[in-house]
């Protein structure tokens, strides 16, 4: 049976709820469609966050971020959307999602957007940048 792009996204318990620690993940093959042409989007996404008692399972993720192949989305939407989703999922101390969408009609288009819990400090954000 061949795996099918879905929203269920899965987690798993942070292995060690007790300390800091940066997960990077790149995703380069992200697709969608524009919701004016409908001619397809493509960008490469970078989530970096720090898991507070569960973790964002692989595989899930990949099948959910599948799942925007066909929709119509604009850039500024989909990455919030996206955001939103894995922190409702994942409750995390910290989170980033930037969004590096490839040229269309010669413009570029990042998207940067974060979350982090209330009352929760990290002193060095600028550690996280991620250097994928």
């Amino acid at each position: 049976m061949s795996s099918q792009p879905n929203k269920n996204l899965k987690v798993f318990d942070n292995p060690n709820i007790e300390r800091n620690f940066i997960i990077q993940i790149n995703m380069p093959e992200f697709t969608c469609l524009c919701p004016k042409t409908g001619q397809p989007d493509f960008a490469k996404l970078y989530l970096e966050y720090i898991a507070d008692k569960v973790c964002i399972e692989l595989k899930s993720l990949k099948m959910y971020i599948w799942s925007y192949r066909s929709k119509g989305e604009f850039h500024e939407s989909v990455t919030n959307k996206i955001l939103d989703d894995l922190i409702q999922i994942s409750n995390p101390r910290f989170m980033r999602l930037k969004a590096i969408f490839n040229v269309r009609g010669g413009i570029y288009t990042t998207i940067i957007a974060e979350y982090q819990q209330k009352n929760w400090t990290l002193e060095n954000k600028v550690d996280l940048q991620y250097q994928g």
